[in-house]
């Protein structure tokens, strides 16, 4: 099942109760789209499996690379945990000179 690689989305069981009470489980999957993100700090562009909630978060939270500094390492994919490792190595770099 697809997951989102920023914030860990994935699908959800759940159960559709009706009026009469009985239960029947079905899964909520997060709509999940393949989207190029450019990184300002790298000057390069990534191709990422994000969650259309996540895309919106990016935007109005000030860019790809803000978001993903502040996001917790535990809910971000191998892959996005190398993209945060060498934004944070660049900008360091650039501060110390």
């Amino acid at each position: 099942m697809p997951q989102c690689e920023l914030t860990g989305k994935g699908p959800v069981v759940k159960n559709l109760v009706s009026h009469s009470n009985i239960k029947t489980k079905s899964i909520a999957r997060p709509n999940i789209q393949q989207k190029k993100l450019f990184s300002q700090a790298l000057n390069e562009s990534f191709s990422l499996k994000l969650a259309t909630s996540t895309i919106r978060s990016i935007e109005h939270g000030g860019g790809f690379d803000s978001f993903l500094l502040k996001q917790n390492d535990s809910k971000l994919s191998k892959r996005a945990l190398k993209l945060k490792q060498r934004i944070k190595s660049k900008l360091n770099l650039n501060s110390a000179q």
